[in-house]
This record gives structure tokens, C-alpha cells and sequence, in this order.
């Protein structure tokens, strides 16, 4: 009983992951193909392939503009 009720419960949580993979994948391409045909730069395509310390630039550097012009308005 017990080896049946962990059997299901991984199979479960298997199925879920690969659901909210498939979903994360399938956003993150909408997101890039707007990005691709919007004023945005085209650097934010292909960003969740970075390394950590890499994406952290990029937002840093996004803050930073963000407040520029923030305060120049």
C-alpha cells in the first residue's frame, strides 16, 4: 500500500513539473517574441540562459535607467 501511494504521489509530482515547465517555457517565448518586435532590446531575448551574475547586471542596469528617468520627469 505504502509503495503504491509513493509511486503515485512521484508520478504526481512529476506531472506537475513537467506542466509548469511547459507553461514557463511557453511564456517565456511569448515574452521574447514581443520583445523582439517591440522597441525593447533585443538583449532581453534568451536572458533566463544567463548565469546569475549576469542577469543581475542586466537588472541592475535596469534600475539604474529606471531611475534616470524617473528623475528627469
Amino acid at each position: 500500500m505504502n509503495t503504491g501511494t509513493t509511486i503515485i504521489t512521484f508520478l504526481m509530482v512529476f506531472l506537475i513539473q513537467n506542466t509548469q515547465n511547459r507553461d514557463g517555457t511557453a511564456l517565456q517565448t511569448k515574452l521574447d517574441e514581443l520583445t523582439r518586435v517591440s522597441n525593447a532590446k533585443n538583449l532581453f531575448v534568451g536572458i533566463e540562459h544567463l548565469t546569475e551574475s549576469e542577469v543581475e547586471e542586466i537588472r541592475r542596469k535596469c534600475e539604474e535607467a529606471a531611475k534616470r528617468v524617473e528623475a528627469g520627469s
